[in-house]
């Protein structure tokens, strides 16, 4: 006589990591270029995303550079490509970076050959965490120094040897680093899906 097994809750899958974590940059990007003043508050408006309310830029060029950046990222989790990518805010006359947002992404160990896989992550709690880093971002304000130049952002991305690179698209760049001397860090929250890792972490200029 057959039985009937209770449903179990469906693991998250690569496709679906990947939209979760190109979302998550998406916003983060969108909360860092609010909150640090890189375009006029009058160019975001306020959207509902995991639970609360974040910032999107209406400013036309700003969205077709970011979709552009963020398709062929999508592209990149779902092969295993992309291993880091930064936010950097550059003073757009000396051309100093004053600040490096780096999300680092790692592809979670397979459980395969244990007996016991580890249970599906709730995605509730994977936007409670994602949650956590927005709020974090918003916060560090507090401490980080006002920028009372003008600014512009370039957003890079660090690829394992084998990824496929649209030569017409992504070249080689300076990585946009901070002087040693000049540079304090702070480590930020992370989140994990059942297939990716993203850890978060900010260094900035500081002349004190």
């Amino acid at each position: 006589m057959a039985t009937k097994q209770a449903p179990t809750r469906q693991a998250i899958t690569l496709k679906g990591s990947t939209a979760i974590v190109t979302d998550f940059f998406k916003f983060a990007v969108n909360t860092i270029l609010y909150q640090r003043g890189v375009y006029p508050a009058d160019d975001f408006h306020l959207v509902k995303k995991y639970g609360q309310t974040v910032m999107l830029t209406q400013d036309l060029a700003v969205q077709n550079y970011l979709d552009k950046i963020l398709q062929q990222v999508q592209k990149w989790l779902l092969t295993g490509g992309v291993t880091q990518l930064v936010l950097a805010i550059i003073a757009k006359d000396s051309r100093s970076t004053l600040e490096r947002w780096v999300f680092d992404i790692h592809l979670q160990t397979s459980t395969e050959e244990t007996e016991t896989p580890a249970p599906s992550k709730p995605e509730s709690q994977i936007q409670a965490e994602i949650r956590d880093i927005l709020k974090q971002i918003v916060s560090t304000v507090t401490f980080l120094p006002t920028m009372d130049e003008p600014t512009v952002f370039n957003i890079l991305a660090y690829t394992s040897e084998s990824a496929d690179v649209p030569a017409d698209e992504w070249v080689d760049t300076d990585p946009l680093a901070i002087e040693a001397s000049k540079s304090q860090q702070v480590k930020l929250r992370s989140f994990s899906t059942d297939v990716h890792r993203v850890e978060a972490m900010v260094a900035y200029r500081y002349d004190g």
